[in-house]
């Protein structure tokens, strides 16, 4: 619901045309879209700055779609579907042929225009091409929120020289989205080189002893460097939504 949806309201209570109890109705239904197996809170955009964002695992097609109709209505903003299989994407698109689909993030998404300040950019590495699917789910994440995105992908530790060739854009990112797998150090190695907040992502990349990342997500908790914050293993979705909400601040 839109600041001016509900100004109008306020404005139709005030004079009279509908009753209190009308007014309140109408803000509550407005706010929740009870759907039977989802309730839509359309009230997120004005609160969080953002569409509630739909998790594609464990819904069906249908479900999905029925969820973007409903905030792609309402929304002013862009509509999102994470972890999106190509099979549910192209059931959506036959229905909703205005959303695309990334195959690299598997995300699905209804992109509205926004003006993107150059200014404020969000830097993203990762350690290497494994990486690339949840440093994408960032980026487009990141990029849907609003943000002027950058990526440099494959320059981890293990050819560290490939890392200090993006020195410049390490310098001038206001925020850095940092993603490894195997013992997760790039995001130490960054966190030593900037005074800018690092949001390390640990993935699910890596043999054995990597237990799915676990290894990684421990490394980057135990980070000595300063100002490394860590989010949930391969979890480029809320990585790319907390430098958003960083990278906003004035």
């Amino acid at each position: 619901m839109t600041d001016e949806e509900i100004c109008s309201v306020l404005r139709r209570y005030k004079q009279g045309s509908i009753s209190e109890r009308e007014a309140a109705a109408f803000l509550e239904k407005s706010s929740v879209e009870e759907m039977g197996f989802a309730e839509v809170d359309h009230a997120r955009e004005r609160r969080q700055g953002f569409p509630e964002v739909i998790y594609g695992e464990g819904k069906t097609g249908e479900q999905v779609l029925a969820i973007m109709e409903a905030l792609a209505e309402k929304s002013a903003g862009s509509v999102m579907a994470t972890r999106v299989s190509a099979e549910k994407a192209a059931f959506v698109q036959e229905k909703l042929p205005e959303a695309r689909y990334d195959e690299v993030s598997r995300i699905l998404y209804i992109e509205r225009p926004v003006v993107r300040d150059p200014e404020r950019m969000i830097l993203i590495l990762s350690a290497g091409t494994s990486d690339i699917p949840v440093a994408e789910e960032a980026r487009l994440t990141a990029h849907l929120c609003g943000n002027t995105v950058k990526v440099h992908y494959d320059c981890g530790v293990a050819g560290i020289h490939r890392l200090f060739a993006h020195k410049a854009d390490i310098e001038a990112a206001r925020v850095i989205i940092v993603v490894a797998g195997m013992e997760g150090a790039l995001a130490s190695v960054v966190g030593g080189l900037t005074d800018k907040p690092v949001i390390a992502v640990p993935t699910s990349v890596g043999y054995g002893a990597a237990f799915h990342g676990v290894t990684a997500l421990l490394a980057m908790l135990s980070s000595c460097a300063s100002g490394v914050s860590v989010v949930n293993i391969d979890n480029g979705f809320g990585a790319g939504v907390l430098a958003s909400k960083i990278n906003h601040l004035r």
